[in-house]
């Protein structure tokens, strides 16, 4: 997403244990794992002005944070779970330096259609569930599964990025013009 933004940037994977941070309550568990992984990320650095962006998003239906499904069978739990229901997506985000951060939650409201047991079967099968919070990607056939949605789409791909680009802008980290 950065990158159809224009945003020049590389990929530095967080090596964190997520179990360890209390999501309790989700709006402040997902700050803190966003803002962990940045911590990871910018440690060990050798740039002195870099800018770390780090996200992490999770679904919470109910009070019940669904998290990526461990296999098939917890997807499909999940999904069941999810169906004709309203669930909130919440992304943590932190943008951080040696010298500054800021963080921020954003959360969307998703509803799903009532789906039977051979549309969760099927969508189970394309594999596409097993890497997501909440299992299920509404940027690909999981977009299926969707009713509705109250907020910033975005937000439930995995990263708010008009929020983003904005706070971005605020460190002084701007798009490449003309890409």
């Amino acid at each position: 997403m950065l990158k159809s933004l224009g945003f020049d940037f590389t990929v530095r994977p967080a090596d964190i244990d997520e179990s360890s941070i209390s999501i309790a309550d989700p709006e402040t568990g997902v700050e803190k794992i966003a803002l962990e992984k940045a911590k990871a990320c910018l440690h060990g650095l050798e740039m002195h002005e870099a800018v770390v962006l780090a996200a992490d998003t999770i679904v919470v239906l109910d009070g019940e944070v669904l998290l990526k499904p461990k296999d098939a069978a917890d997807a499909r739990a999940m999904l069941s779970k999810l169906s004709g229901k309203t669930h909130t997506v919440f992304t943590g985000v932190a943008i951080m330096t040696e010298r500054e951060t800021r963080s921020f939650v954003e959360s969307t409201d998703v509803t799903f259609f009532e789906l039977t047991d051979e549309e969760i079967d099927d969508y189970i099968a394309t594999g596409e569930p097993l890497d997501k919070a909440g299992a299920y990607g509404i940027q690909g056939r999981g977009s299926l599964l969707v009713k509705s949605i109250n907020g910033d789409y975005f937000n439930v791909v995995g990263l708010p990025t008009a929020p983003v680009a904005r706070c971005l802008k605020a460190f002084g980290v701007l798009p490449q013009k003309g890409v």
